[in-house]
């Protein structure tokens, strides 16, 4: 999981209120981190959008400021994390799930959630430099 820049940014101080909302779902934190990332590890850590028109206004604000890097785990983590997640676009995402809660819009909707548990592995692994961990999701 990553908590995007403009919660980072945020005078409001949002960070742990979403980590309580994350630790009361079940989720255990294996690795926390703040973390200004590269655009190369942007870019790399989104390259299953490289195709999209919308991946270039991804990197350059994924890069434009800090992030909360969150390792997490517990049973069927990718699944639930989606769910506490909520849908990509604020308005859509069910009532109280982060993106409900903290997302002001399409493109800064909070948080970024793994899709898959192969892709937690990845994305565990260029942010944290771990190999390809235990399949939880991050």
């Amino acid at each position: 999981m990553m908590i995007k820049p403009e919660i980072v940014a945020a005078e409001a101080q949002q960070i742990g209120a979403i980590l309580a909302h994350v630790q009361r779902a079940g989720f255990r934190i294996r690795n926390l981190a703040l973390k200004s990332l590269s655009r190369a590890a942007v870019e790399e850590f989104y390259a299953v959008h490289r195709e999209r028109p919308f991946f270039p206004e991804l990197v350059d604000y994924i890069a434009s400021g800090p992030v909360v890097a969150i390792h997490l785990e517990r049973d069927q983590a990718v699944v639930k994390l989606r769910e506490l997640v909520g849908a990509t676009n604020p308005r859509d995402a069910a009532c109280g799930t982060l993106r409900d809660l903290y997302g002001s819009s399409l493109s800064q909707n909070a948080v970024h959630a793994s899709d898959s548990p192969e892709n937690a592995l990845r994305e565990i692994g260029i942010v944290f430099g771990e190999g390809r961990g235990s399949g939880r999701a991050s």
